[in-house]
């Protein structure tokens, strides 16, 4: 694995120097867009919606789109205030029950590795959330933007796993649940009780498989064993698409004589 981040957690006046890895991948079957014919990739344009015209990099910026579908414009002057973070620090705010966070606002999760010289502060933090039972929610600014994030212990690691906002998590609001609640009988519940019982166990996680990957897979093999194999050849870029990166790069060329205080070529 590669580090993706480096700061240091913070509690009290003790520091810990980490390196933050990702913890899960995706391994989701992926499929290309492909010329039917000869297996060529599809490609696309950027094109305005408005007057149909291909648009270069250098004239796309960023939209808001308002609820009402108005759409506001805003370019780098406007973005250069807002508050980015760059600290490199996970700043405890508090240790909390680890009951009372809700699986529900559980977003992205992280190993944490310590640095070799801060082994024992770390071993004493992770030691401290497992006989305590609890999790220590902290802030941690990740791409620019502070989040807030709880760290948890996993098979003797430190895992930080970001949180949802509030805002993020959508209420539960059925209409046929707001109606008059059926009653239960008590055989009923009794016959779900010896339900659930009789299929009680433990959770395996070897015991479930991805059956659609498997069966993608197996339906690829059979392919490339029969010889069904497309082998695009790779199409030369069209002249738009090369005008467009020379003049990317001349203006890139150009802006940075400018700042040099050099004539733009």
């Amino acid at each position: 694995m590669r580090a993706i981040w480096k700061g240091a957690v913070s509690f009290g006046l003790v520091n810990v120097p980490v390196r933050l890895y990702s913890a899960t991948e995706n391994h989701d079957v992926q499929f290309r867009q492909v010329h039917r014919t000869d297996g060529g990739r599809i490609k696309y344009q950027r094109v305005c919606a408005i007057d149909g015209e291909q648009v270069s990099y250098d004239d796309i910026a960023k939209g808001y789109e308002t609820p009402d579908g108005d759409m506001v414009v805003l370019d780098d002057d406007d973005l250069a205030d807002l508050p980015i973070s760059t600290t490199k620090e996970i700043a405890v705010d508090r240790f909390v029950p680890a009951e009372q966070i809700d699986p529900l606002v559980l977003d992205k999760s992280y190993y944490l590795e310590p640095d070799k010289s801060a082994v024992k502060p770390y071993v004493l933090l992770r030691e401290a959330l497992e006989q305590t039972d609890r999790v220590a929610l902290v802030t941690v600014s990740l791409r620019t933007r502070m989040t807030v994030a709880l760290l948890r212990v996993r098979d003797d690691v430190i895992v930080l796993q970001t949180l949802l906002w509030p805002d993020e998590v959508r209420a539960a609001e059925f209409g046929v649940l707001d109606e008059d609640t059926p009653t239960v009988k008590k055989a009923e519940l009794e016959m779900a009780h010896m339900l659930v019982e009789s299929l009680a166990g433990d959770y395996d996680p070897d015991a479930y498989t991805d059956d659609y990957e498997e069966a993608v897979k197996a339906v690829v093999e059979a392919k490339l064993k029969g010889g069904e194999v497309k082998k695009p050849v790779e199409a030369a870029e069209s002249e738009g698409e090369v005008v467009d990166l020379l003049a990317a790069l001349q203006q890139s060329v150009d802006r940075a004589k400018k700042a040099r205080g050099e004539a733009a070529g």
